[in-house]
């Protein structure tokens, strides 16, 4: 696939669709690649030109040194849009690429067509739960320094990750579509993850969510634990005439709804 290089990193970015066609940029969460959105791309394609990336410090874009902030990672969608010729565009982000998205409603709401927040908060967490993933996942990446094992094993985030991502009934009948997810966090740089972290932890988007005027939907998962419906329901409160649908599902809702994920988002997608 295809990179674009920014002043200080490179961004991995994959296009689907007609060139013709309306831009849908895609924005994957914390710990995965732009593989997350696999499902969704031949029903997304054939009405929008799809650009992915993999966020900074994930899959095959740089990791550079961290941390990293929401306003940061929101420039260099604007910088990858920009160097491809790109004004406008419609954004489905989903956990930390809803907060991408968010920023962007914010500061960028002028390029926007419509914006789809998916199993995210303005607020996501505390600076408590997030300091000590971050301290974790370095101090694994220590370990195994000293132990000459993989310098990316992110194995125990992996497993970790699954309870959050997917409810057990949904992880238990489908071993192979969670397997090719989590897989995606095993992967990524302990850097590039605790980067991601930080940028997690220090955005807060509670008292600015007004600016954003772009057609905006809310997606939840009715089975969230890490962004609840709650966490949705506020969002959808402070934008502008905002929607909100919530699936049945924990935190991956474009995995776990799957076909009634892509259809919901389409059709709000296509106005």
């Amino acid at each position: 696939m295809p990179s674009v290089k920014l002043a200080d990193a490179s961004l991995n970015y994959r296009f689907d669709g007609a060139n013709n066609t309306p831009v849908l940029v895609l924005s994957n969460s914390l710990g995965t690649s732009l593989g997350m959105w696999d499902e969704q791309i031949p029903a997304f394609s054939e009405h929008f030109r799809v650009l992915r990336y993999d966020t900074r410090g994930h899959g095959e874009s740089s990791v550079t040194t961290g941390p990293y902030s929401i306003e940061q990672l929101g420039g260099d969608v604007l910088a990858l849009l920009d160097t491809l010729g790109i004004e406008r565009f419609s954004f489905c982000g989903l956990s930390m690429g809803g907060l991408i998205g968010q920023w962007l409603g914010i500061h960028a709401g002028g390029r926007l067509q419509r914006l789809v927040l998916c199993n995210t908060g303005a607020k996501i967490g505390t600076d408590e739960v997030w300091n000590a993933r971050i301290d974790s996942v370095l101090a694994g990446r220590e370990q195994a320094m000293r132990d000459m094992r993989d310098m990316r094993d992110m194995r125990d985030m992996r497993d970790a990750s699954i309870a959050r991502w997917f409810t057990a009934g949904f992880a238990e009948a489908n071993p192979a579509v969670v397997a090719h997810i989590t897989e995606m966090i095993a992967s990524t740089s302990p850097d590039g993850y605790a980067a991601n972290c930080a940028a997690v932890r220090d955005a807060d988007y509670r008292a600015q969510l007004g600016a954003i005027k772009a057609p905006t939907l809310v997606v939840c998962g009715s089975k969230d634990p890490v962004t609840t419906v709650e966490h949705g329901q506020f969002i959808q409160s402070n934008i502008p005439a905002a929607e909100l649908v919530a699936f049945e599902g924990a935190h991956l809702s474009n995995v776990e709804a799957g076909g009634a994920f892509t259809q919901r988002v389409l059709a709000f997608l296509r106005g």
